[in-house]
């Protein structure tokens, strides 16, 4: 059966490979067509886009690409109509594949969403349109379950992603040392305009912590030359397509908000998050936003575990401050390691991949039969 995945972040290639892998698992003949990256196309999918070209974050710089991002849905929809997919999978990026999904409607596609949008952090009224236009969501964090339930919507909880990855990332042992010294990983998000904008303040730690070596998790889309440029000379380790094997050796980290943040505390890795965006894209979301916290790690524990240094929090001082007492304060260090393991327990073990999988292919198999 044919499958036409849309994936338009690191994060969703990330599951997008995986899930793939447990569609050829399920469905021996299923070719699929997908927008991703590198590991999409590794997991054995025919990548159309790749992510890169399609990552824009914050409300002014979508409107600076508008052009880019009408020219690419256009572009989308005549490719799917050309592949005929038995099935359409949207993998988050909401902005695009919202729209995307309204499109396959009146194209009568089937369509999953698998990881849903963050309709419960800000634009709620978006759920009346998921209703219409998705015939299966499939949520990955548990208190998603619940928020659909209020709109009687009923989705399909399949487990986070994350446990799966992460757990077998722990459980491999050989691992390439990076430093002679105490380690800490510096994640400043996989995008040119926020690794530009956060990365000079995870910097500046350098020498105020001389004791330690510092190590950046580089971007697989972005060149060497966007960090040196940045690094200005300073002895900063920069560690490409291995960012698991530095967070398994960190002391600490530095963490751009998203998907790193959960990556991080799901390995142990004490942690401050840092999130520094345009001022007027920083304002409309203060005035849309209506979660308490950024970072997954919080809102899922419902408490704010990790420190977040957001906007105008992030200076050299208070970053300092917060890495010094992950570095140095045992209480905290033994506070934060019992949330970790209570994290774990309440995304529980269950394999994403293979339920997101199972629910896709028996869909596709149900419009194949008709």
């Amino acid at each position: 059966m044919r499958y036409y995945i849309i994936a338009g972040e690191a994060s969703g290639d990330l599951h997008g490979g995986n899930l793939i892998r447990a569609i050829h698992r399920q469905d021996t003949h299923a070719d699929v067509r997908c927008w991703g990256g590198d590991k999409m196309q590794a997991a054995g999918a025919t990548v159309v886009k790749h992510y890169r070209d399609l990552a824009f974050m914050g409300f002014v710089e979508v409107l600076m690409h508008l052009r880019t991002i009408m020219g690419n849905i256009s572009f989308c929809k005549k490719d799917i109509l050309q592949y005929r997919p038995d099935v359409l999978v949207l993998i988050d990026y909401p902005g695009f594949n919202l729209r995307i999904a309204a499109w396959a409607r009146q194209q009568g596609i089937k369509v999953v969403y698998y990881i849903s949008p963050q309709v419960w952090a800000w634009k709620e009224n978006r759920v009346k349109q998921i209703k219409r236009d998705v015939d299966k969501m499939l949520v990955i964090l548990p208190f998603e379950e619940d928020f659909y339930k209020k709109w009687d919507y009923p989705v399909t909880y399949v487990g986070h992603p994350l446990i799966e990855v992460v757990s077998h990332e722990r459980n491999e042992v050989a691992t390439v040392p990076l430093s002679d010294r105490p380690l800490i990983a510096l994640l400043p998000g996989s995008r040119a305009q926020e690794i530009r904008v956060k990365l000079p303040i995870m910097l500046q730690m350098v020498e105020r912590f001389p004791q330690y070596r510092f190590a950046i998790a580089q971007a697989p889309s972005q060149p060497d030359a966007l960090y040196n440029e940045i690094m200005g000379g300073r002895d900063v380790q920069l560690v490409k397509g291995n960012t698991y094997n530095l967070l398994k050796q960190a002391k600490a980290g530095l963490i751009t908000s998203g998907t790193a943040t959960l990556e991080t505390a799901l390995f142990g890795v004490p942690q401050v998050v840092c999130y520094k965006g345009n001022a007027v894209s920083f304002w409309l979301a203060t005035k849309l936003v209506k979660v308490k916290y950024i970072s997954l790690v919080n809102l899922i524990m419902d408490k704010p575990v990790v420190t977040e240094l957001i906007q105008h929090d992030l200076t050299a001082e208070k970053l300092a401050a917060a890495l010094d007492r992950l570095l140095n304060d045992e209480q905290y260090q033994a506070a934060l390691a019992q949330d970790h393991k209570e994290l774990w327990y309440k995304l529980g073990s269950s394999p994403a991949s293979d339920n997101a999988a199972r629910e896709i292919v028996l869909l596709a198999q149900t419009v194949n039969r008709g």
